[in-house]
């Protein structure tokens, strides 16, 4: 891609004021100032402008991916992922960079209208830039919004694992919803750590949410069961209901070892009779 004139470079600096403010009228026009401050998108405009011209005052390479865009690709990964952040999608992001188009090419054709043909090979390049450094945002900011998801999906984990104390020395993991290789991970990893924060010596699994029971969730079961044992604390599964009971047998799946109860309470009052504790009803 060949260079700008040094004229096209010039008139984009002479002229940023004017082309930030008709940029910013556009921006709204599109309605993507939605979330956003008008002050921080006409900070934002003045920026990219800034680095706009630097970029092509610092070199004369118009690839994206060479170091005098520097500046420009930083400012639009911070963009990407403060627009990520707010929930806009890739088609509002890339509009910041694509709606600067019009603005720009209004100022060269008021500098080139006597040079039509000079025109037509700026505007080219002009066009060519602004696509580069668009489709550069819509990855940055797939990128932002998938780191967004996988974040959001991690704290799901962790809030749909919530380990709770029962007694002194007894901790309760109610599972709600399918248990699969990484949600089994968030589970050991939460509830070993909160038996040795506490010294628990029996931790109880309820998987009376959890809707079905396989081969791979009986496994998963077994590989928590062992890690707890590892620990040097007893483990109760719970929340075994007909269905489950007769899937696990059905599937000749060897739960051997493991201690399980039909619900919550009866594995509470196992692990309180473990314990040498006996519940009584106030006379």
């Amino acid at each position: 891609m060949a260079a700008l004139h040094a004229r096209t470079v010039e008139t984009l600096k002479k002229h940023q004021p004017a082309i930030s403010s008709v940029w910013l009228t556009d921006l709204e026009a599109r309605g993507a100032l939605r979330n956003i401050k008008e002050d921080d998108v006409k900070l934002q405009t003045r920026d990219f402008l800034h680095a706009l011209v630097s970029g092509l005052e610092n070199g004369e390479s118009l690839n994206v991916s060479s170091s005098n865009w520097d500046e420009a690709r930083l400012f639009l990964e911070k963009l990407s992922n403060s627009r990520a952040l707010l929930g806009h999608d890739s088609h509002q992001t890339a509009n910041f960079i694509f709606s600067l188009k019009g603005p720009l090419f209004e100022a060269l054709q008021r500098e080139y209208e006597t040079d039509p043909a000079s025109l037509a090979t700026q505007l080219l390049q002009v066009s060519e830039l602004l696509d580069a450094l668009g489709l550069h945002t819509i990855r940055t900011f797939q990128k932002s919004r998938e780191a967004v998801i996988k974040r959001q999906q991690e704290e799901l984990l962790e809030l749909s694992t919530p380990v709770v104390k029962l007694w002194d020395g007894v901790l309760a993991l109610p599972m709600i919803g399918t248990l699969d290789s990484q949600r089994t991970q968030v589970v050991m990893e939460s509830l070993l750590q909160r038996i040795v924060d506490t010294g628990s010596e029996i931790a109880i699994i309820d998987i009376t949410g959890v809707p079905t029971v396989d081969t791979l969730v009986a496994q998963h079961l077994l590989k928590t069961v062992t890690a707890i044992r590892l620990m040097g604390a007893d483990c109760i599964i719970s929340g075994v209901r007909p269905q489950i009971a007769q899937t696990i047998v059905h599937l000749g799946l060897d739960l051997q070892g493991v201690v399980t109860k039909a619900n919550l309470a009866d594995a509470l009052a196992l692990a309180l009779r473990r314990l040498g504790v006996t519940v009584s009803k106030a006379v």
